[in-house]
C-alpha cells in the first residue's frame, strides 16, 4: 500500500499526547495502524514526552493519595460496552475492515443521498466529534461544499478525488471552514472512507442550500 496523503502534524502530536476527541482519534489510529511514517512521528512525540517527564521536577504529593487511589481501585466496576452481538448492525463490507472497527459496535446504516450510505459508529466516549463509516458508489459526485466543524476522512476501499489530489486506501484527508472541496468517487469500485466529523456541511449553490436540509451525517 502506497500513502501519500498523512494527517497534519498538530493531529499526530495530539493523539501522541491523547488529547483528541474518541472520534478523531479512531480515525487517527486507523491510519497510524497501517503508516509507517505516521508510526515513527507518533513514536518520536512519546518519546519526547517521556524525556521531558524525566527531567520535570518532582511535585510533593497530597498526604491521602495512596488512600485515595486504593478507594478508587476499590470501587465496583462498571458496566463495560458489550461486544457485537448477531442481533447488532453489522459494518458495510466487513469482509475485509481494519482490525480496530472489527471491534467497534455500528448502528443501522443508511441512505443520505442518491449513492451514498452512512453507518454511524458507536462510541461511548465521543464528546464533540461523531464517526461513521460513509459509502459512495462508483462514479459518484459530491456536492461543492465545506464544514462548520472538521473533518477527518481516510479511504478504506476505493478512491475519491478533488481540489486536494487522489485519495486512495491508506490516505487521509482534512476538511474544516477553510477548505472548500467537490469530492468525486472513482469509477471503478465503490468508495468506502472512515470519517470522523464535527459540525456540519455547508453546501454550496443554489442546489446545495436546496437539499442541504435533507443531508445529516
Amino acid at each position: 500500500m502506497t500513502i501519500n496523503h498523512h494527517p497534519p502534524e498538530d493531529l499526530l502530536a495530539d493523539f501522541a499526547a491523547a488529547r483528541l476527541d474518541e472520534a478523531d482519534r479512531l480515525v487517527i489510529g486507523v491510519h497510524a495502524a497501517q503508516c509507517s511514517r505516521c508510526q515513527r512521528f507518533i513514536a518520536a512525540i512519546e518519546q519526547l514526552a517521556g524525556a521531558a517527564l524525566e527531567q520535570a521536577a518532582p511535585i510533593a504529593m497530597a498526604e491521602d493519595a495512596f488512600a485515595t487511589i486504593m478507594a478508587a481501585i476499590d470501587e465496583p466496576e462498571t458496566a463495560s460496552t458489550p461486544a457485537p452481538t448477531s442481533s447488532q448492525a453489522v459494518p458495510l463490507l466487513d469482509d475485509d475492515l481494519p482490525e480496530i472497527l472489527l471491534r467497534c459496535r455500528f448502528g443501522k446504516s443508511r441512505r443520505v443521498a442518491p449513492g451514498v450510505k452512512m453507518q454511524p459508529i458507536i462510541l461511548p466516549g465521543a464528546d464533540t466529534s461523531r464517526a461513521f463509516l460513509l459509502w459512495s458508489a462508483p462514479g459518484t459526485r459530491m456536492l461543492e461544499h465545506s464544514h462548520t466543524g472538521t473533518e477527518l476522512t481516510l479511504v478504506l476501499k476505493g478512491s475519491f478525488s478533488h481540489q486536494g489530489g487522489d485519495y486512495r486506501p491508506g490516505d487521509f484527508d482534512f476538511g474544516d471552514g477553510e477548505v472548500d472541496h467537490q469530492p468525486i468517487v472513482g469509477g471503478d469500485m465503490p468508495c468506502l472512507c472512515l470519517v470522523a466529523m464535527s459540525g456540519d456541511l455547508q453546501m454550496h449553490g443554489w442546489l446545495g442550500r436546496l437539499i442541504s436540509p435533507f443531508v445529516r451525517l
